[in-house]
């Protein structure tokens, strides 16, 4: 009699830590990244009345006979289900669709997050607003010019320089584009073909370069090409240090595809990409060096010669004046691209994803965060859109993965359970009352 009274406690008990993880559930339903638990129970130890016996020659086998003694908790377990995403068009929010959790760092603990409601300190450090916590990336470093992020290194703190300056860049490749007209006849009775294009020194001065493109003879696909800057000559040649001379030839083929380029010293370069050095001096800048692209040998790319209009012109160079950061976007692999006011877009930072061989095994360790545990496995951290990892979306939140009708379900059915287990104690001890009254 005394068993079904301690089975019901037990039944009782885990009911109420059932309700316990539901009233958490719902308590964050409208929290940014949370992740339901789930209670499983299990049946207790048995204990044996009467053991099982083999088949004889003379009767079969008996089963064995045992009394349950109750239930336990077998799991509560962390379901981590995707969560719808909730936009709210702040452009530091972030939201993980896939697999993958946002590092943030406290000291020299670190903890993992799926709610990315993120913002900028004083000092530009990308945080958690709520707790100070800074998340964790990769910065970009500028490496023999190239601007790189550098997934490989050690990670560390993400900051943006909100209204910080980009130095300025000198020209170092014009690339050109579009057609010289073939039926254009050669000087004196042509008058030739000239474009002009901005192009920047080492402190941010803006100068013209202009070339001037003249037909060699009518009978001929050539060009001479002057090259001015600022209206002054300057030097150009294939070499790695331009000539002394302004001037070079274009060469195009009988289809009007351009095949090589001659300088004044009489160089020729027929292959691959085609292009002339130009240098010219300017007081109290660096040298301006650069390189004009203009097509690749025997291809439609870049500068052509065809009975049309002639519409040769620079489409772009890469130098640029000094710029004030303006804005900046995160994409789905988590870079963070800054918008300057020269025009210039430059990658900022990258942020990082941690995925565990088993994210179930983590341990929440308050504010939405988790750590890890000996059961979730280390850290295994690298880009966002890599090595199974999820997409990054900015400006959106992941939601809550709870569900109310399942958690009301869950209730009543929980509700049911513990009445259940409390009646089996009321009615094992009115039994054991009925066995009092026994002897009067």
């Amino acid at each position: 009699m005394m068993r079904s009274l301690y089975s019901g406690v037990s039944g009782m008990l885990n009911h109420q830590i059932r309700m316990d993880v539901i009233g958490n559930n719902v308590s964050n339903v409208n929290t940014h990244g949370f992740k339901k638990g789930r209670v499983n129970f299990q049946d207790l130890v048995s204990q044996l009345i009467s053991g099982a016996a083999k088949p004889t020659e003379e009767v079969g086998g008996v089963n064995p006979k045992q009394v349950g003694l109750g239930s336990l908790v077998a799991t509560i377990d962390t379901l981590l289900t995707q969560g719808s995403l909730q936009v709210t068009g702040n452009k530091t929010d972030c939201a993980v669709m896939g697999e993958g959790f946002f590092i943030l760092k406290n000291a020299d603990r670190s903890l993992y997050t799926r709610a990315g409601a993120f913002g900028i300190d004083k000092d530009g450090t990308l945080v958690n607003p709520s707790n100070g916590m800074r998340v964790q990336g990769w910065t970009a470093e500028t490496v023999n010019g190239v601007r790189t992020i550098n997934s490989a290194a050690d990670l560390g703190d993400i900051r943006i320089p909100v209204y910080g300056k980009v130095s300025p860049k000198a020209t170092q490749n014009v690339f050109y584009r579009s057609n010289l007209d073939q039926r254009m006849q050669a000087p004196p009775l042509g008058r030739g073909h000239t474009n002009t294009v901005d192009i920047y020194d080492s402190l941010g001065n803006i100068h013209q370069l202009r070339l001037n493109f003249n037909k060699v003879a009518d009978t001929v696909n050539q060009w001479d090409v002057e090259a001015l800057i600022d209206g002054q000559p300057a030097a150009a040649g294939l070499g790695a240090a331009a000539g002394a001379n302004n001037r070079f030839t274009i060469n195009f083929d009988t289809e009007g595809r351009l095949i090589s380029i001659t300088d004044a010293a009489g160089a020729t370069v027929n292959q691959g990409d085609l292009g002339i050095n130009l240098n010219y001096t300017i007081p109290g800048a660096d040298q301006l060096n650069f390189r004009v692209n203009l097509g690749t040998s025997g291809q439609f790319i870049g500068a052509t010669q065809a009975a049309d209009a002639s519409t040769n012109k620079a489409r772009e160079q890469d130098g640029y004046g000094m710029g004030y950061l303006e804005d900046f976007q995160i994409d789905e692999k988590g870079v963070i691209t800054g918008t300057y006011s020269n025009g210039v877009k430059q990658d900022i930072a990258k942020i990082a994803l941690a995925t565990f061989t088993n994210p179930a095994g983590l341990e929440k360790a308050g504010e939405t965060n988790f750590v890890a545990s000996n059961n979730s496995g280390i850290a295994l951290v690298s880009p966002a859109n890599t090595e199974g990892k999820g997409v990054i979306r900015a400006g959106s939140l992941e939601m809550s993965n709870v569900d109310l009708t399942e958690q009301f379900v869950d209730m009543i059915v929980t509700q049911r359970g513990f009445q259940a287990n409390s009646r089996t104690i009321t009615t094992s001890d009115q039994m054991l009352q009925e066995v009092l009254t026994l002897k009067r």
